[in-house]
């Protein structure tokens, strides 16, 4: 009896959806079905004499020509330009500087010498993580004892960069003299001369180039990156603009005993991405995307909501880990905001009609009913959701109420390159490329969060049915994807 009711609620809904999306066009329909079987039976003398006795003045025509010609040119010109995404890049890295869990723990164990408990909590954190096998730390931090020395994080920057940029312009065949922006996010790696400067040394950028170093802002930065870009080319046309998002693990790899400082150590490993974005007509054709929306989100927070607490002991004898509540529910209330605000701008009318009947009815009616939760899924084909770590896709796949295949993407991402800061979104998406799912006309939310406590989004449309990539970080392993990811490995 409750199976076949949830079914009669679900073509109920189905069919208001549809009813309300389409309104306009089942009011329209039958109005031009009548104009087209009442045109045939109009005499033209009918038409003639119905002109004449307008009396239209030669000077109310021209002037009312004027006043359209006018208004469409305002409104052309007023319009925001289209940003398009031509092409992006990402780092893959070599084989040999994989990190499997046996060289880790290994590494850990030399490490932390005199401390058990430490190397036992970085285990638990491993078993639980969801990376596999084949993340990838960069050359310094498989030394023992690791060697994070400024020359050792300026070769990683250099490797992981240098590979993107040169992928992405040999993609895109475009020459580094008509780059007209760049834009380089890496949070905790800022030196001087910058990264900006390093890689306009390096390809002998234009001297006029606008060039941009963004740091401190986490693994959200990269669609902080692309709104800031979006932003430069509204004022500088026929422009193209390099984004550089990466994280360099090198000088942060934490060599300490305190629990909560480790946990990073177990979660990020090497990458890169670059992406080009072009405000010019002519790359309509050939780019990959269209950029319709760039939402950012910002919840502040003290220091004691990012700690990480442990426990000594539970009651079978193992160690667990638990986020601060504070920290969690920060989150959650950035991600509450973003949603807010991205609602509007993607859900179809019949979505918002059901989420404002469901705050009319809470405000007026009864607090304690449940809160409509928009269904995302009709506004976007496509999710990705940072990999920061398993408990946050599990966390936005239970409040979004998204399948097992929207989320796949990003666990998978967190299971081939770990947790790669801002530049694992661009992985997601690559993966979705690499398994053929990308059809014209598709839309993607990508999704990050980062210190701060920030939630920034990004929504673009796919502008042409994308063909299986024969290159990419996925292509030597993506016939192995998906792979089972149990909720433990026991090490």
């Amino acid at each position: 009896m409750e199976i076949n009711s949830l079914i009669s609620l679900k073509y109920v809904k189905l069919g208001y959806t549809y009813l309300v999306n389409h309104f306009l066009t089942l009011i329209l329909i039958p109005i031009i079905m009548g104009i087209v079987i009442e045109i045939p039976r109009v005499q033209p003398e009918e038409i003639i004499s119905l002109v004449k006795s307008l009396q239209l003045d030669p000077i109310h025509i021209l002037c009312s020509i004027f006043l359209v010609t006018f208004i469409i040119t305002v409104y052309i010109m007023s319009k925001p330009r289209s940003v398009y995404l031509v092409d992006y890049a990402m780092h893959k890295p070599p084989h040999t500087l994989r990190a499997p869990f046996s060289t880790f723990m290994e590494h850990n164990r030399l490490n932390l010498k005199g401390d058990q408990k430490a190397v036992e909590f970085q285990m638990r954190i491993l078993e639980r993580s969801g990376l596999g096998e084949e993340t990838c730390l960069p050359p310094a931090i498989h030394y023992l004892n690791p060697k994070p020395t400024m020359e050792a994080a300026r070769g990683e920057a250099e490797m992981v960069i240098f590979s993107s940029i040169d992928e992405l312009l040999k993609k895109t065949c475009i020459k580094p003299r008509d780059i007209d922006i760049l834009i380089v996010n890496c949070s905790l790696f800022s030196p001087t001369p910058s990264l900006s400067a390093m890689i306009v040394n390096k390809y002998k950028l234009r001297s006029n180039i606008k060039s941009f170093n963004l740091s401190g802002m986490g693994c959200s930065c990269s669609p902080i990156s692309v709104d800031l870009a979006r932003d430069l080319l509204q004022v500088h046309p026929n422009s193209n603009a390099l984004i550089i998002s990466t994280e360099i693990i090198t000088p942060n790899y934490y060599q300490g005993k305190e629990r909560a400082m480790l946990l990073p150590n177990c979660l990020f490993r090497m990458g890169c991405a670059a992406i080009l974005l072009s405000n010019k007509r002519k790359e309509k054709k050939r780019s990959k995307y269209q950029l319709l929306h760039v939402v950012r989100t910002h919840k502040g927070a003290d220091d004691k909501a990012f700690k990480c607490v442990y426990q000594e002991e539970d009651p079978e004898g193992k160690m667990g880990i638990s986020l601060q509540k504070d920290l969690m529910a920060i989150a959650g209330e950035a991600l509450k905001s973003n949603i807010t605000t991205m609602g509007p701008l993607v859900l179809p009318t019949s979505e918002q009609l059901l989420f404002l009947f469901s705050l009319i009815g809470r405000k007026l009616f009864n607090p304690k009913w449940k809160p409509y939760i928009p269904d995302f899924k009709q506004a976007f084909e496509h999710f990705c959701i940072h990999a920061g770590g398993r408990a946050v896709i599990d966390e936005l796949q239970k409040n979004l109420q998204l399948s097992a295949e929207h989320c796949e993407a990003s666990r998978m991402t967190l299971h081939r390159f770990g947790n790669t800061s801002s530049s694992s979104l661009w992985y997601e998406l690559s993966y979705i490329e690499a398994k053929g799912r990308m059809k014209k006309g598709d839309r993607v939310w990508q999704i990050a969060f980062g210190s701060g406590f920030k939630c920034n989004s990004a929504v673009w449309k796919c502008n042409r049915t994308i063909k299986t990539p024969s290159d990419g970080p996925w292509f030597h392993c993506i016939h192995r994807y998906p792979v089972y990811i149990p909720d433990v490995v026991k090490l």
